[in-house]
């Protein structure tokens, strides 16, 4: 009996690609759990969020050799209230679907170091993320990651951050 299928997939067959004409309708078919949908945008969305924010939307498709298994998008400094005295530039996580079927095998995990390793390649040296908290969120995955709750809301989810220095 194998057990191939449980183990996490070879790091060198990752990899992020920039959404284009050839990959557009495999990444409008990725979908979460149902059960996941109140917690995160869609990828349509999230692309239609892309094109208006075109100078800082980074969105990525998350491959496994060449089938897509994930959507990734980051936001590169972006201040989010200038008028508040002494509010830093932030740079992070603006979305992250993994595939339904694809969940558990180490996609997120995947994404989220790539965010970062972009975002510390461009100078920065944090990354935020919002999340809708509560059972069943991602609050537990971003922890393990190493993010920690600032105390701060955007809207009705909470704001975390991970030290990249």
């Amino acid at each position: 009996m194998s057990t191939e299928s449980s183990l996490s997939p070879a790091p060198a067959a990752l990899r992020l690609e920039p959404v284009t004409p050839g990959n557009i309708d495999a990444a409008l078919e990725l979908k979460v759990r149902p059960d996941q949908e109140h917690l995160v945008a869609p990828v349509a969305k999230s692309l239609a969020e892309a094109y208006a924010y075109g100078g800082t939307a980074w969105p990525r498709l998350v491959y496994d050799g060449d089938r897509p298994v994930g959507f990734v998008m980051a936001f590169f400094d972006v201040t989010f209230h200038p008028d508040r005295p002494g509010d830093l530039p932030r740079s992070g996580l603006w979305r992250l679907n993994i595939a339904a079927g694809t969940q558990g095998k180490g996609y997120g995990r995947f994404a989220v170091e790539q965010v970062a390793a972009e975002i510390r390649r461009r100078g920065g040296d944090r990354v935020t993320v919002t999340y809708v908290p509560g059972e069943g969120g991602p609050e537990g995955f971003y922890a393990r990651l190493g993010f920690r709750p600032t105390g701060e809301f955007s809207g009705d989810q909470a704001v975390a951050e991970l030290d990249l220095s």
